[in-house]
């Protein structure tokens, strides 16, 4: 039987169990239907449900498909802690690793299969804004709220700069999603944030001043509460 069939007559509300004869038919609490699942296959289907797709048979194939990669990310991250990768600096900073660092060094060592699995099985299944939706699961909605911070600092922001910025952040996202730990998504954004920054500086912004300037507002604004 196929994992998607499992998942799905798991997930399912089933009514009751048959026990032997004399006794009567007990209805399943969820809870109980809940712990037959791992936290990686209720994810997937809390996920896909979202998008309330009408064809179920393309329902229970995405959930296998997210299923398995956020499998294969926490296996991967189990069996491959920070602790493996020797001590050592940054060769670009040359301060001493981190301990996220680390654990991002090992992580980022998973096959690429697993994230050319996941991207190419969703974009055969769903539509482009459909993959987004997913992608955005993984990350919290780190997207839509990293960038409308950026139109907070920079009032002003052009149409051109806010696409440049916006296609840096959705490649952060998908980045990301090879990633376990909250943590680590958010030092990838991180990443990309610097990019988008420096894109800023290069394009006649002077992002120090920009986010100064905020800080300033921010403050003078409670103060006024």
């Amino acid at each position: 039987m196929k994992k998607s069939l499992l998942i799905a007559s798991a997930f399912a509300a089933v009514s009751f169990l048959y026990t032997p004869a004399t006794e009567a038919n007990c209805t399943v609490p969820p809870s109980v239907v809940s712990n037959q699942l791992s936290d990686q296959e209720q994810k997937a289907i809390e996920w896909v449900k979202s998008l309330e797709l009408t064809d179920k048979a393309k329902e229970e194939r995405v959930i296998d498909i997210v299923a398995e990669h956020l499998t294969a990310v926490k296996t991967w991250h189990d069996e491959h802690p920070g602790s493996a990768v020797p001590a050592g600096v940054n060769p670009r900073t040359g301060e001493k690793l981190t301990e996220l660092d680390r654990q991002m060094i090992a992580d980022s060592a998973m096959p690429e299969s697993v994230h050319e699995n996941l991207m190419n099985g969703l974009r055969k299944e769903l539509t482009e804004e459909q993959v987004e939706a997913i992608l955005d699961k993984y990350t919290v909605g780190k997207v839509d709220f990293t960038m409308r911070g950026y139109y907070a600092i920079v009032p002003d922001l052009t149409d051109e700069e806010a696409a440049v910025i916006l296609g840096h952040l959705k490649e952060a996202r998908e980045m990301a999603v090879d990633y376990k730990q909250m943590k680590e998504i958010s030092a990838i954004f991180e990443i990309y944030k610097t990019k988008c920054e420096k894109y800023l500086n290069s394009n006649g912004r002077d992002w120090h001043q920009l986010y100064k300037a905020f800080v300033k507002k921010i403050k003078e604004e409670k103060n006024k509460k």
